[in-house]
């Protein structure tokens, strides 16, 4: 204690710095006091917490030795229970489970036994009402037989014997009852049919008929109408469908489709005591295609007769949920059978009777008015349902149709146009138009105000028009001739563009583009059809070439004609053929220019047999050289009178010109490429150029009229390039050096207008001997 206290007063004495001895003495014996005291509290406490903790420990051993105690007796009672307790638990689990299998096998047991008496009594009651003719009863208990048969073949791991001859009885009864109800189904429902080879035809068809029995005898009046009992029995065995489905297509094939198919069909119905008999009665065959009206009323009244008599049977007895208590056989037969009814009517009946005039439009409404009665007179009947048919969307849409049918029967037409003959012609002057009627000026009020406008402007401006006028005849295609069918294509062109302008916009734009269609197919189709014929015959091509500019000269202004008067939609530009001229005119060049290079190949052909026109001293060369002349002449004379009166007069000189020129320049570059030419080699091929130049004019007769042709064949010059340069190799032949000189006159004559230098001077040393004179001449060719 006394380092502390030692410490206690040092810090004090630290601390303060100026306390006495004295002081420090007192202080530090009652700090002294104080640590004693706390010592003293320190020991007391230590004491007292020993002596509660003692007996704690003391319970806690006691409690321990009790816990040990009870756990060798826990020991003991877990292995008395897992060897008695165990045993006699496993015996009576064991006798339970036994006890639950035995009951179940003995609820199996009973609920089978119920099952096979239910069989057996629904067997029972089935063979009493099958023998009472209560048809539908008799079923009822044939199904409740085939449910409790199901049930017992469902039961899994429990199988008898007995279940396979219970299903062998059961398909026997079935049957059975089939059998029955089959019989009188046919007494019921009788058709007599023509021979199956037969059936096609009108007169085999008459001898369809119907019989349907109306008077049940006294022993089915006990048991209601046998119709309905019959089908209703039918229906209770799943049959129902099947008998319905053969039925309707019976009644399609022998029935429906004929009255639809032949208009001179009508049908018969003879009601007798106790049968309604439908037959057919012929009338007049009406040249025209049968009404929609009239078939309408004759599909109306079977289907009425059939209603009556047969279909209206309401199928509650073999339903039970109400909602399917409302189905009629009617409703049953109309979704088994309307689907081809509806199609064979469009196709064979509205198809035919949609107008190929915008004008008959409006009186189509009478037909759509008639579908939609006859569509209402079947949902009375139950036959349609409310919803509304393709039979009635199809006649509304009679302006979509219109314009379909339209467009086809164009393309058709067109198409059968374009595969007829082409040689079949006709000639065209500048005066020709095709016949359409006078369209309605648009916009004629507008127009007329603006008439009177100019007339006042026109009195008060001065004339400043030129005095000179263009001829009528201008822009006109030149006379020539085009086969018929074209003319015809033109104008059924015309004509379905006058029809489109008054039809609906959109019958208006299907037709406009059918037009289009037409000159398409024409560029497709006549090529290639008449490919052949075109390769082959130079008449042909020629008229190939005039209908093709035929064509381009209408499609110029074809368009503009009809531009205001079709739909706006077509107004703002798009209603043109422009577009087309040019194909068009080179489809007709492109032809015309092959049978001109085929021509051009023979004529060079039959020049190569002249022997290069050299020895014409050679009584064998010269006729060969003379062969080819005649028979190149021959081949222009043929081709001149093939297009005579044919190609237009300008395209004809040009042509003829073209095909001279090839024969004269294969002739001069001949000649010119000789190097030794004797006096009677000269002699004789002037006289070859002269049958040229003689006979070369006549091929140009492009008009029938001899006298009109004179004009032509003196303008020989203007479509052969080489006919001067002809002439001159002629003058060249015949005359002497001095001559030759002076038509070349130093570079300014005649001659030096048709030849070079270089090919004046080879004539030369061919045709004259290596002399002075001849030096001094070809000195002057330069």
């Amino acid at each position: 204690m006394a380092a502390p206290s030692g410490s206690l007063v040092a810090a004090v004495l630290a601390h303060s710095g100026r306390l006495d001895k004295e002081d420090l003495g007192t202080r530090i014996g009652r700090l002294s006091r104080r640590v004693e005291e706390l010592k003293g509290e320190v020991c007391n406490m230590i004491n007292k917490k020993y002596h509660e903790f003692l007996p704690s420990m003391q319970s806690a051993e006691e409690l321990v030795r009790q816990v040990d105690g009870l756990s060798s007796s826990i020991d003991l009672l877990r292995a008395g229970i897992e060897t008695e307790v165990q045993r006699d638990l496993n015996v009576a689990v064991a006798e339970f489970t036994e006890l639950k299998q035995q009951l179940e096998r003995d609820t199996l047991v009973l609920s089978i036994l119920k099952k096979l008496q239910e069989f057996d009594a629904a067997i029972k009651k089935y063979n009493t009402a099958l023998l009472e003719k209560k048809y539908v009863v008799a079923a009822q208990q044939l199904e409740k037989a085939r449910s409790s048969l199901k049930m017992l073949e469902s039961r899994k791991g429990f199988e008898l014997k007995i279940l396979k001859a219970l299903g062998t009885e059961l398909t026997v009864q079935t049957q059975n009852m089939l059998y029955h109800l089959g019989e009188e189904w046919q007494k019921l429902v009788v058709w007599k049919l023509p021979p199956a080879k037969e059936s096609s035809s009108l007169e085999s068809v008459m001898h369809s008929e119907l019989h349907l029995c109306t008077v049940p005898s006294k022993e089915e009046e006990i048991a209601g109408p046998p119709v309905a009992s019959v089908l209703q029995a039918f229906a209770v065995l799943g049959e129902l469908h099947t008998k319905l489905k053969t039925f309707g297509q019976l009644l399609l094939k022998y029935i429906l489709k004929p009255l639809i198919s032949y208009s001179s069909l009508w049908p018969l119905v003879e009601e007798q005591s106790d049968v309604v008999i439908l037959r057919f009665k012929s009338e007049e065959p009406n040249l025209d295609n049968t009404s929609p009206v009239e078939v309408f009323d004759k599909i109306k009244l079977i289907l009425e007769v059939l209603h009556r008599h047969l279909l209206n049977v309401p199928l509650e007895e073999c339903v039970e949920d109400k909602k399917e208590c409302k189905v009629t056989l009617s409703e049953l037969l109309g979704d088994m059978i309307w689907e081809a009814l509806s199609d064979c009517l469009i196709q064979n009946c509205l198809v035919n009777s949609i107008p190929t005039n915008s004008s008959k439009l409006e009186q189509y409404v009478e037909v759509i008015k008639s579908t939609e009665e006859f569509e209402k007179a079947l949902k009375n009947m139950q036959f349609l349902k409310g919803d509304t048919t393709d039979l009635l969307k199809y006649a509304r849409n009679v302006n979509s149709h219109f314009a379909n049918k339209k467009c086809q029967d164009v393309i058709v037409a067109a198409r059968k146009l374009m595969t007829s003959e082409i040689h079949n012609t006709v000639k065209i002057t500048p005066d020709s138009s095709v016949a359409l009627p006078r369209l309605p000026d648009p916009g004629a009020g507008d127009r007329l105000k603006m008439q009177k406008t100019s007339k006042l402007l026109h009195n008060e401006m001065v004339n400043l028009e030129n005095e000179s006028k263009l001829s009528q005849y201008t822009f006109s295609l030149p006379t020539c001739r085009i086969s018929s069918s074209v003319e015809k294509l033109m104008e059924l062109a015309y004509q379905t563009l006058l029809e489109a302008t008054a039809s609906t916009d959109q019958c208006c734009i299907q037709l406009f583009y059918s037009v289009r269609n037409i000159f398409q197919l024409f560029y497709d189709v006549v090529p290639t059809y008449h490919k052949e014929n075109l390769q082959k015959l130079p008449q042909l091509a020629a008229i190939h070439h005039n209908n093709c500019m035929y064509i381009a000269h209408h499609l110029l202004t074809l368009g503009h004609q009809f531009r205001y008067r079709l739909t706006s939609i077509l107004c703002d530009g798009t209603a043109t053929f422009v577009d087309m001229v040019p194909g068009f005119r080179r489809l007709g060049m492109e032809c015309f220019l092959a049978q001109m290079r085929v021509q051009k190949g023979e004529i060079l052909e039959r020049l190569s047999s002249a022997r290069n026109f050299s020895n014409m001293d050679d009584e064998e060369n010269y006729c060969a050289a003379n062969k080819a002349i005649r028979q190149v002449l021959h081949q222009l004379k043929r081709l001149g009178k093939v297009w005579q009166d044919v190609l237009p007069v300008n395209v004809y000189c040009k042509a003829m010109g073209t095909l001279l020129n090839t024969a004269l320049t294969e002739i001069i570059a001949r000649i010119a490429a000789l190097e030794d030419i004797s006096a009677e080699d000269a002699d004789r091929l002037y006289s070859l150029c002269r049958t040229m130049v003689e006979e070369g004019p006549q091929v140009f007769t492009p008009l029938p009229e001899e006298d009109k042709n004179k004009k032509y064949q003196e303008e020989v010059p203007v479509y052969v390039q080489k006919w001067m340069t002809f002439k001159e190799l002629m003058i060249i032949l015949q005359a002497n050096l001095q001559e030759i000189v002076d038509q070349w006159a130093d570079g300014k004559g005649p001659l030096a207008a048709e030849f070079s230098p270089a090919e004046v001077k080879s004539l030369i040393r061919a045709l004259f001997q290596n002399t002075e004179r001849r030096a001094a001449a070809l000195s002057k060719i330069k």
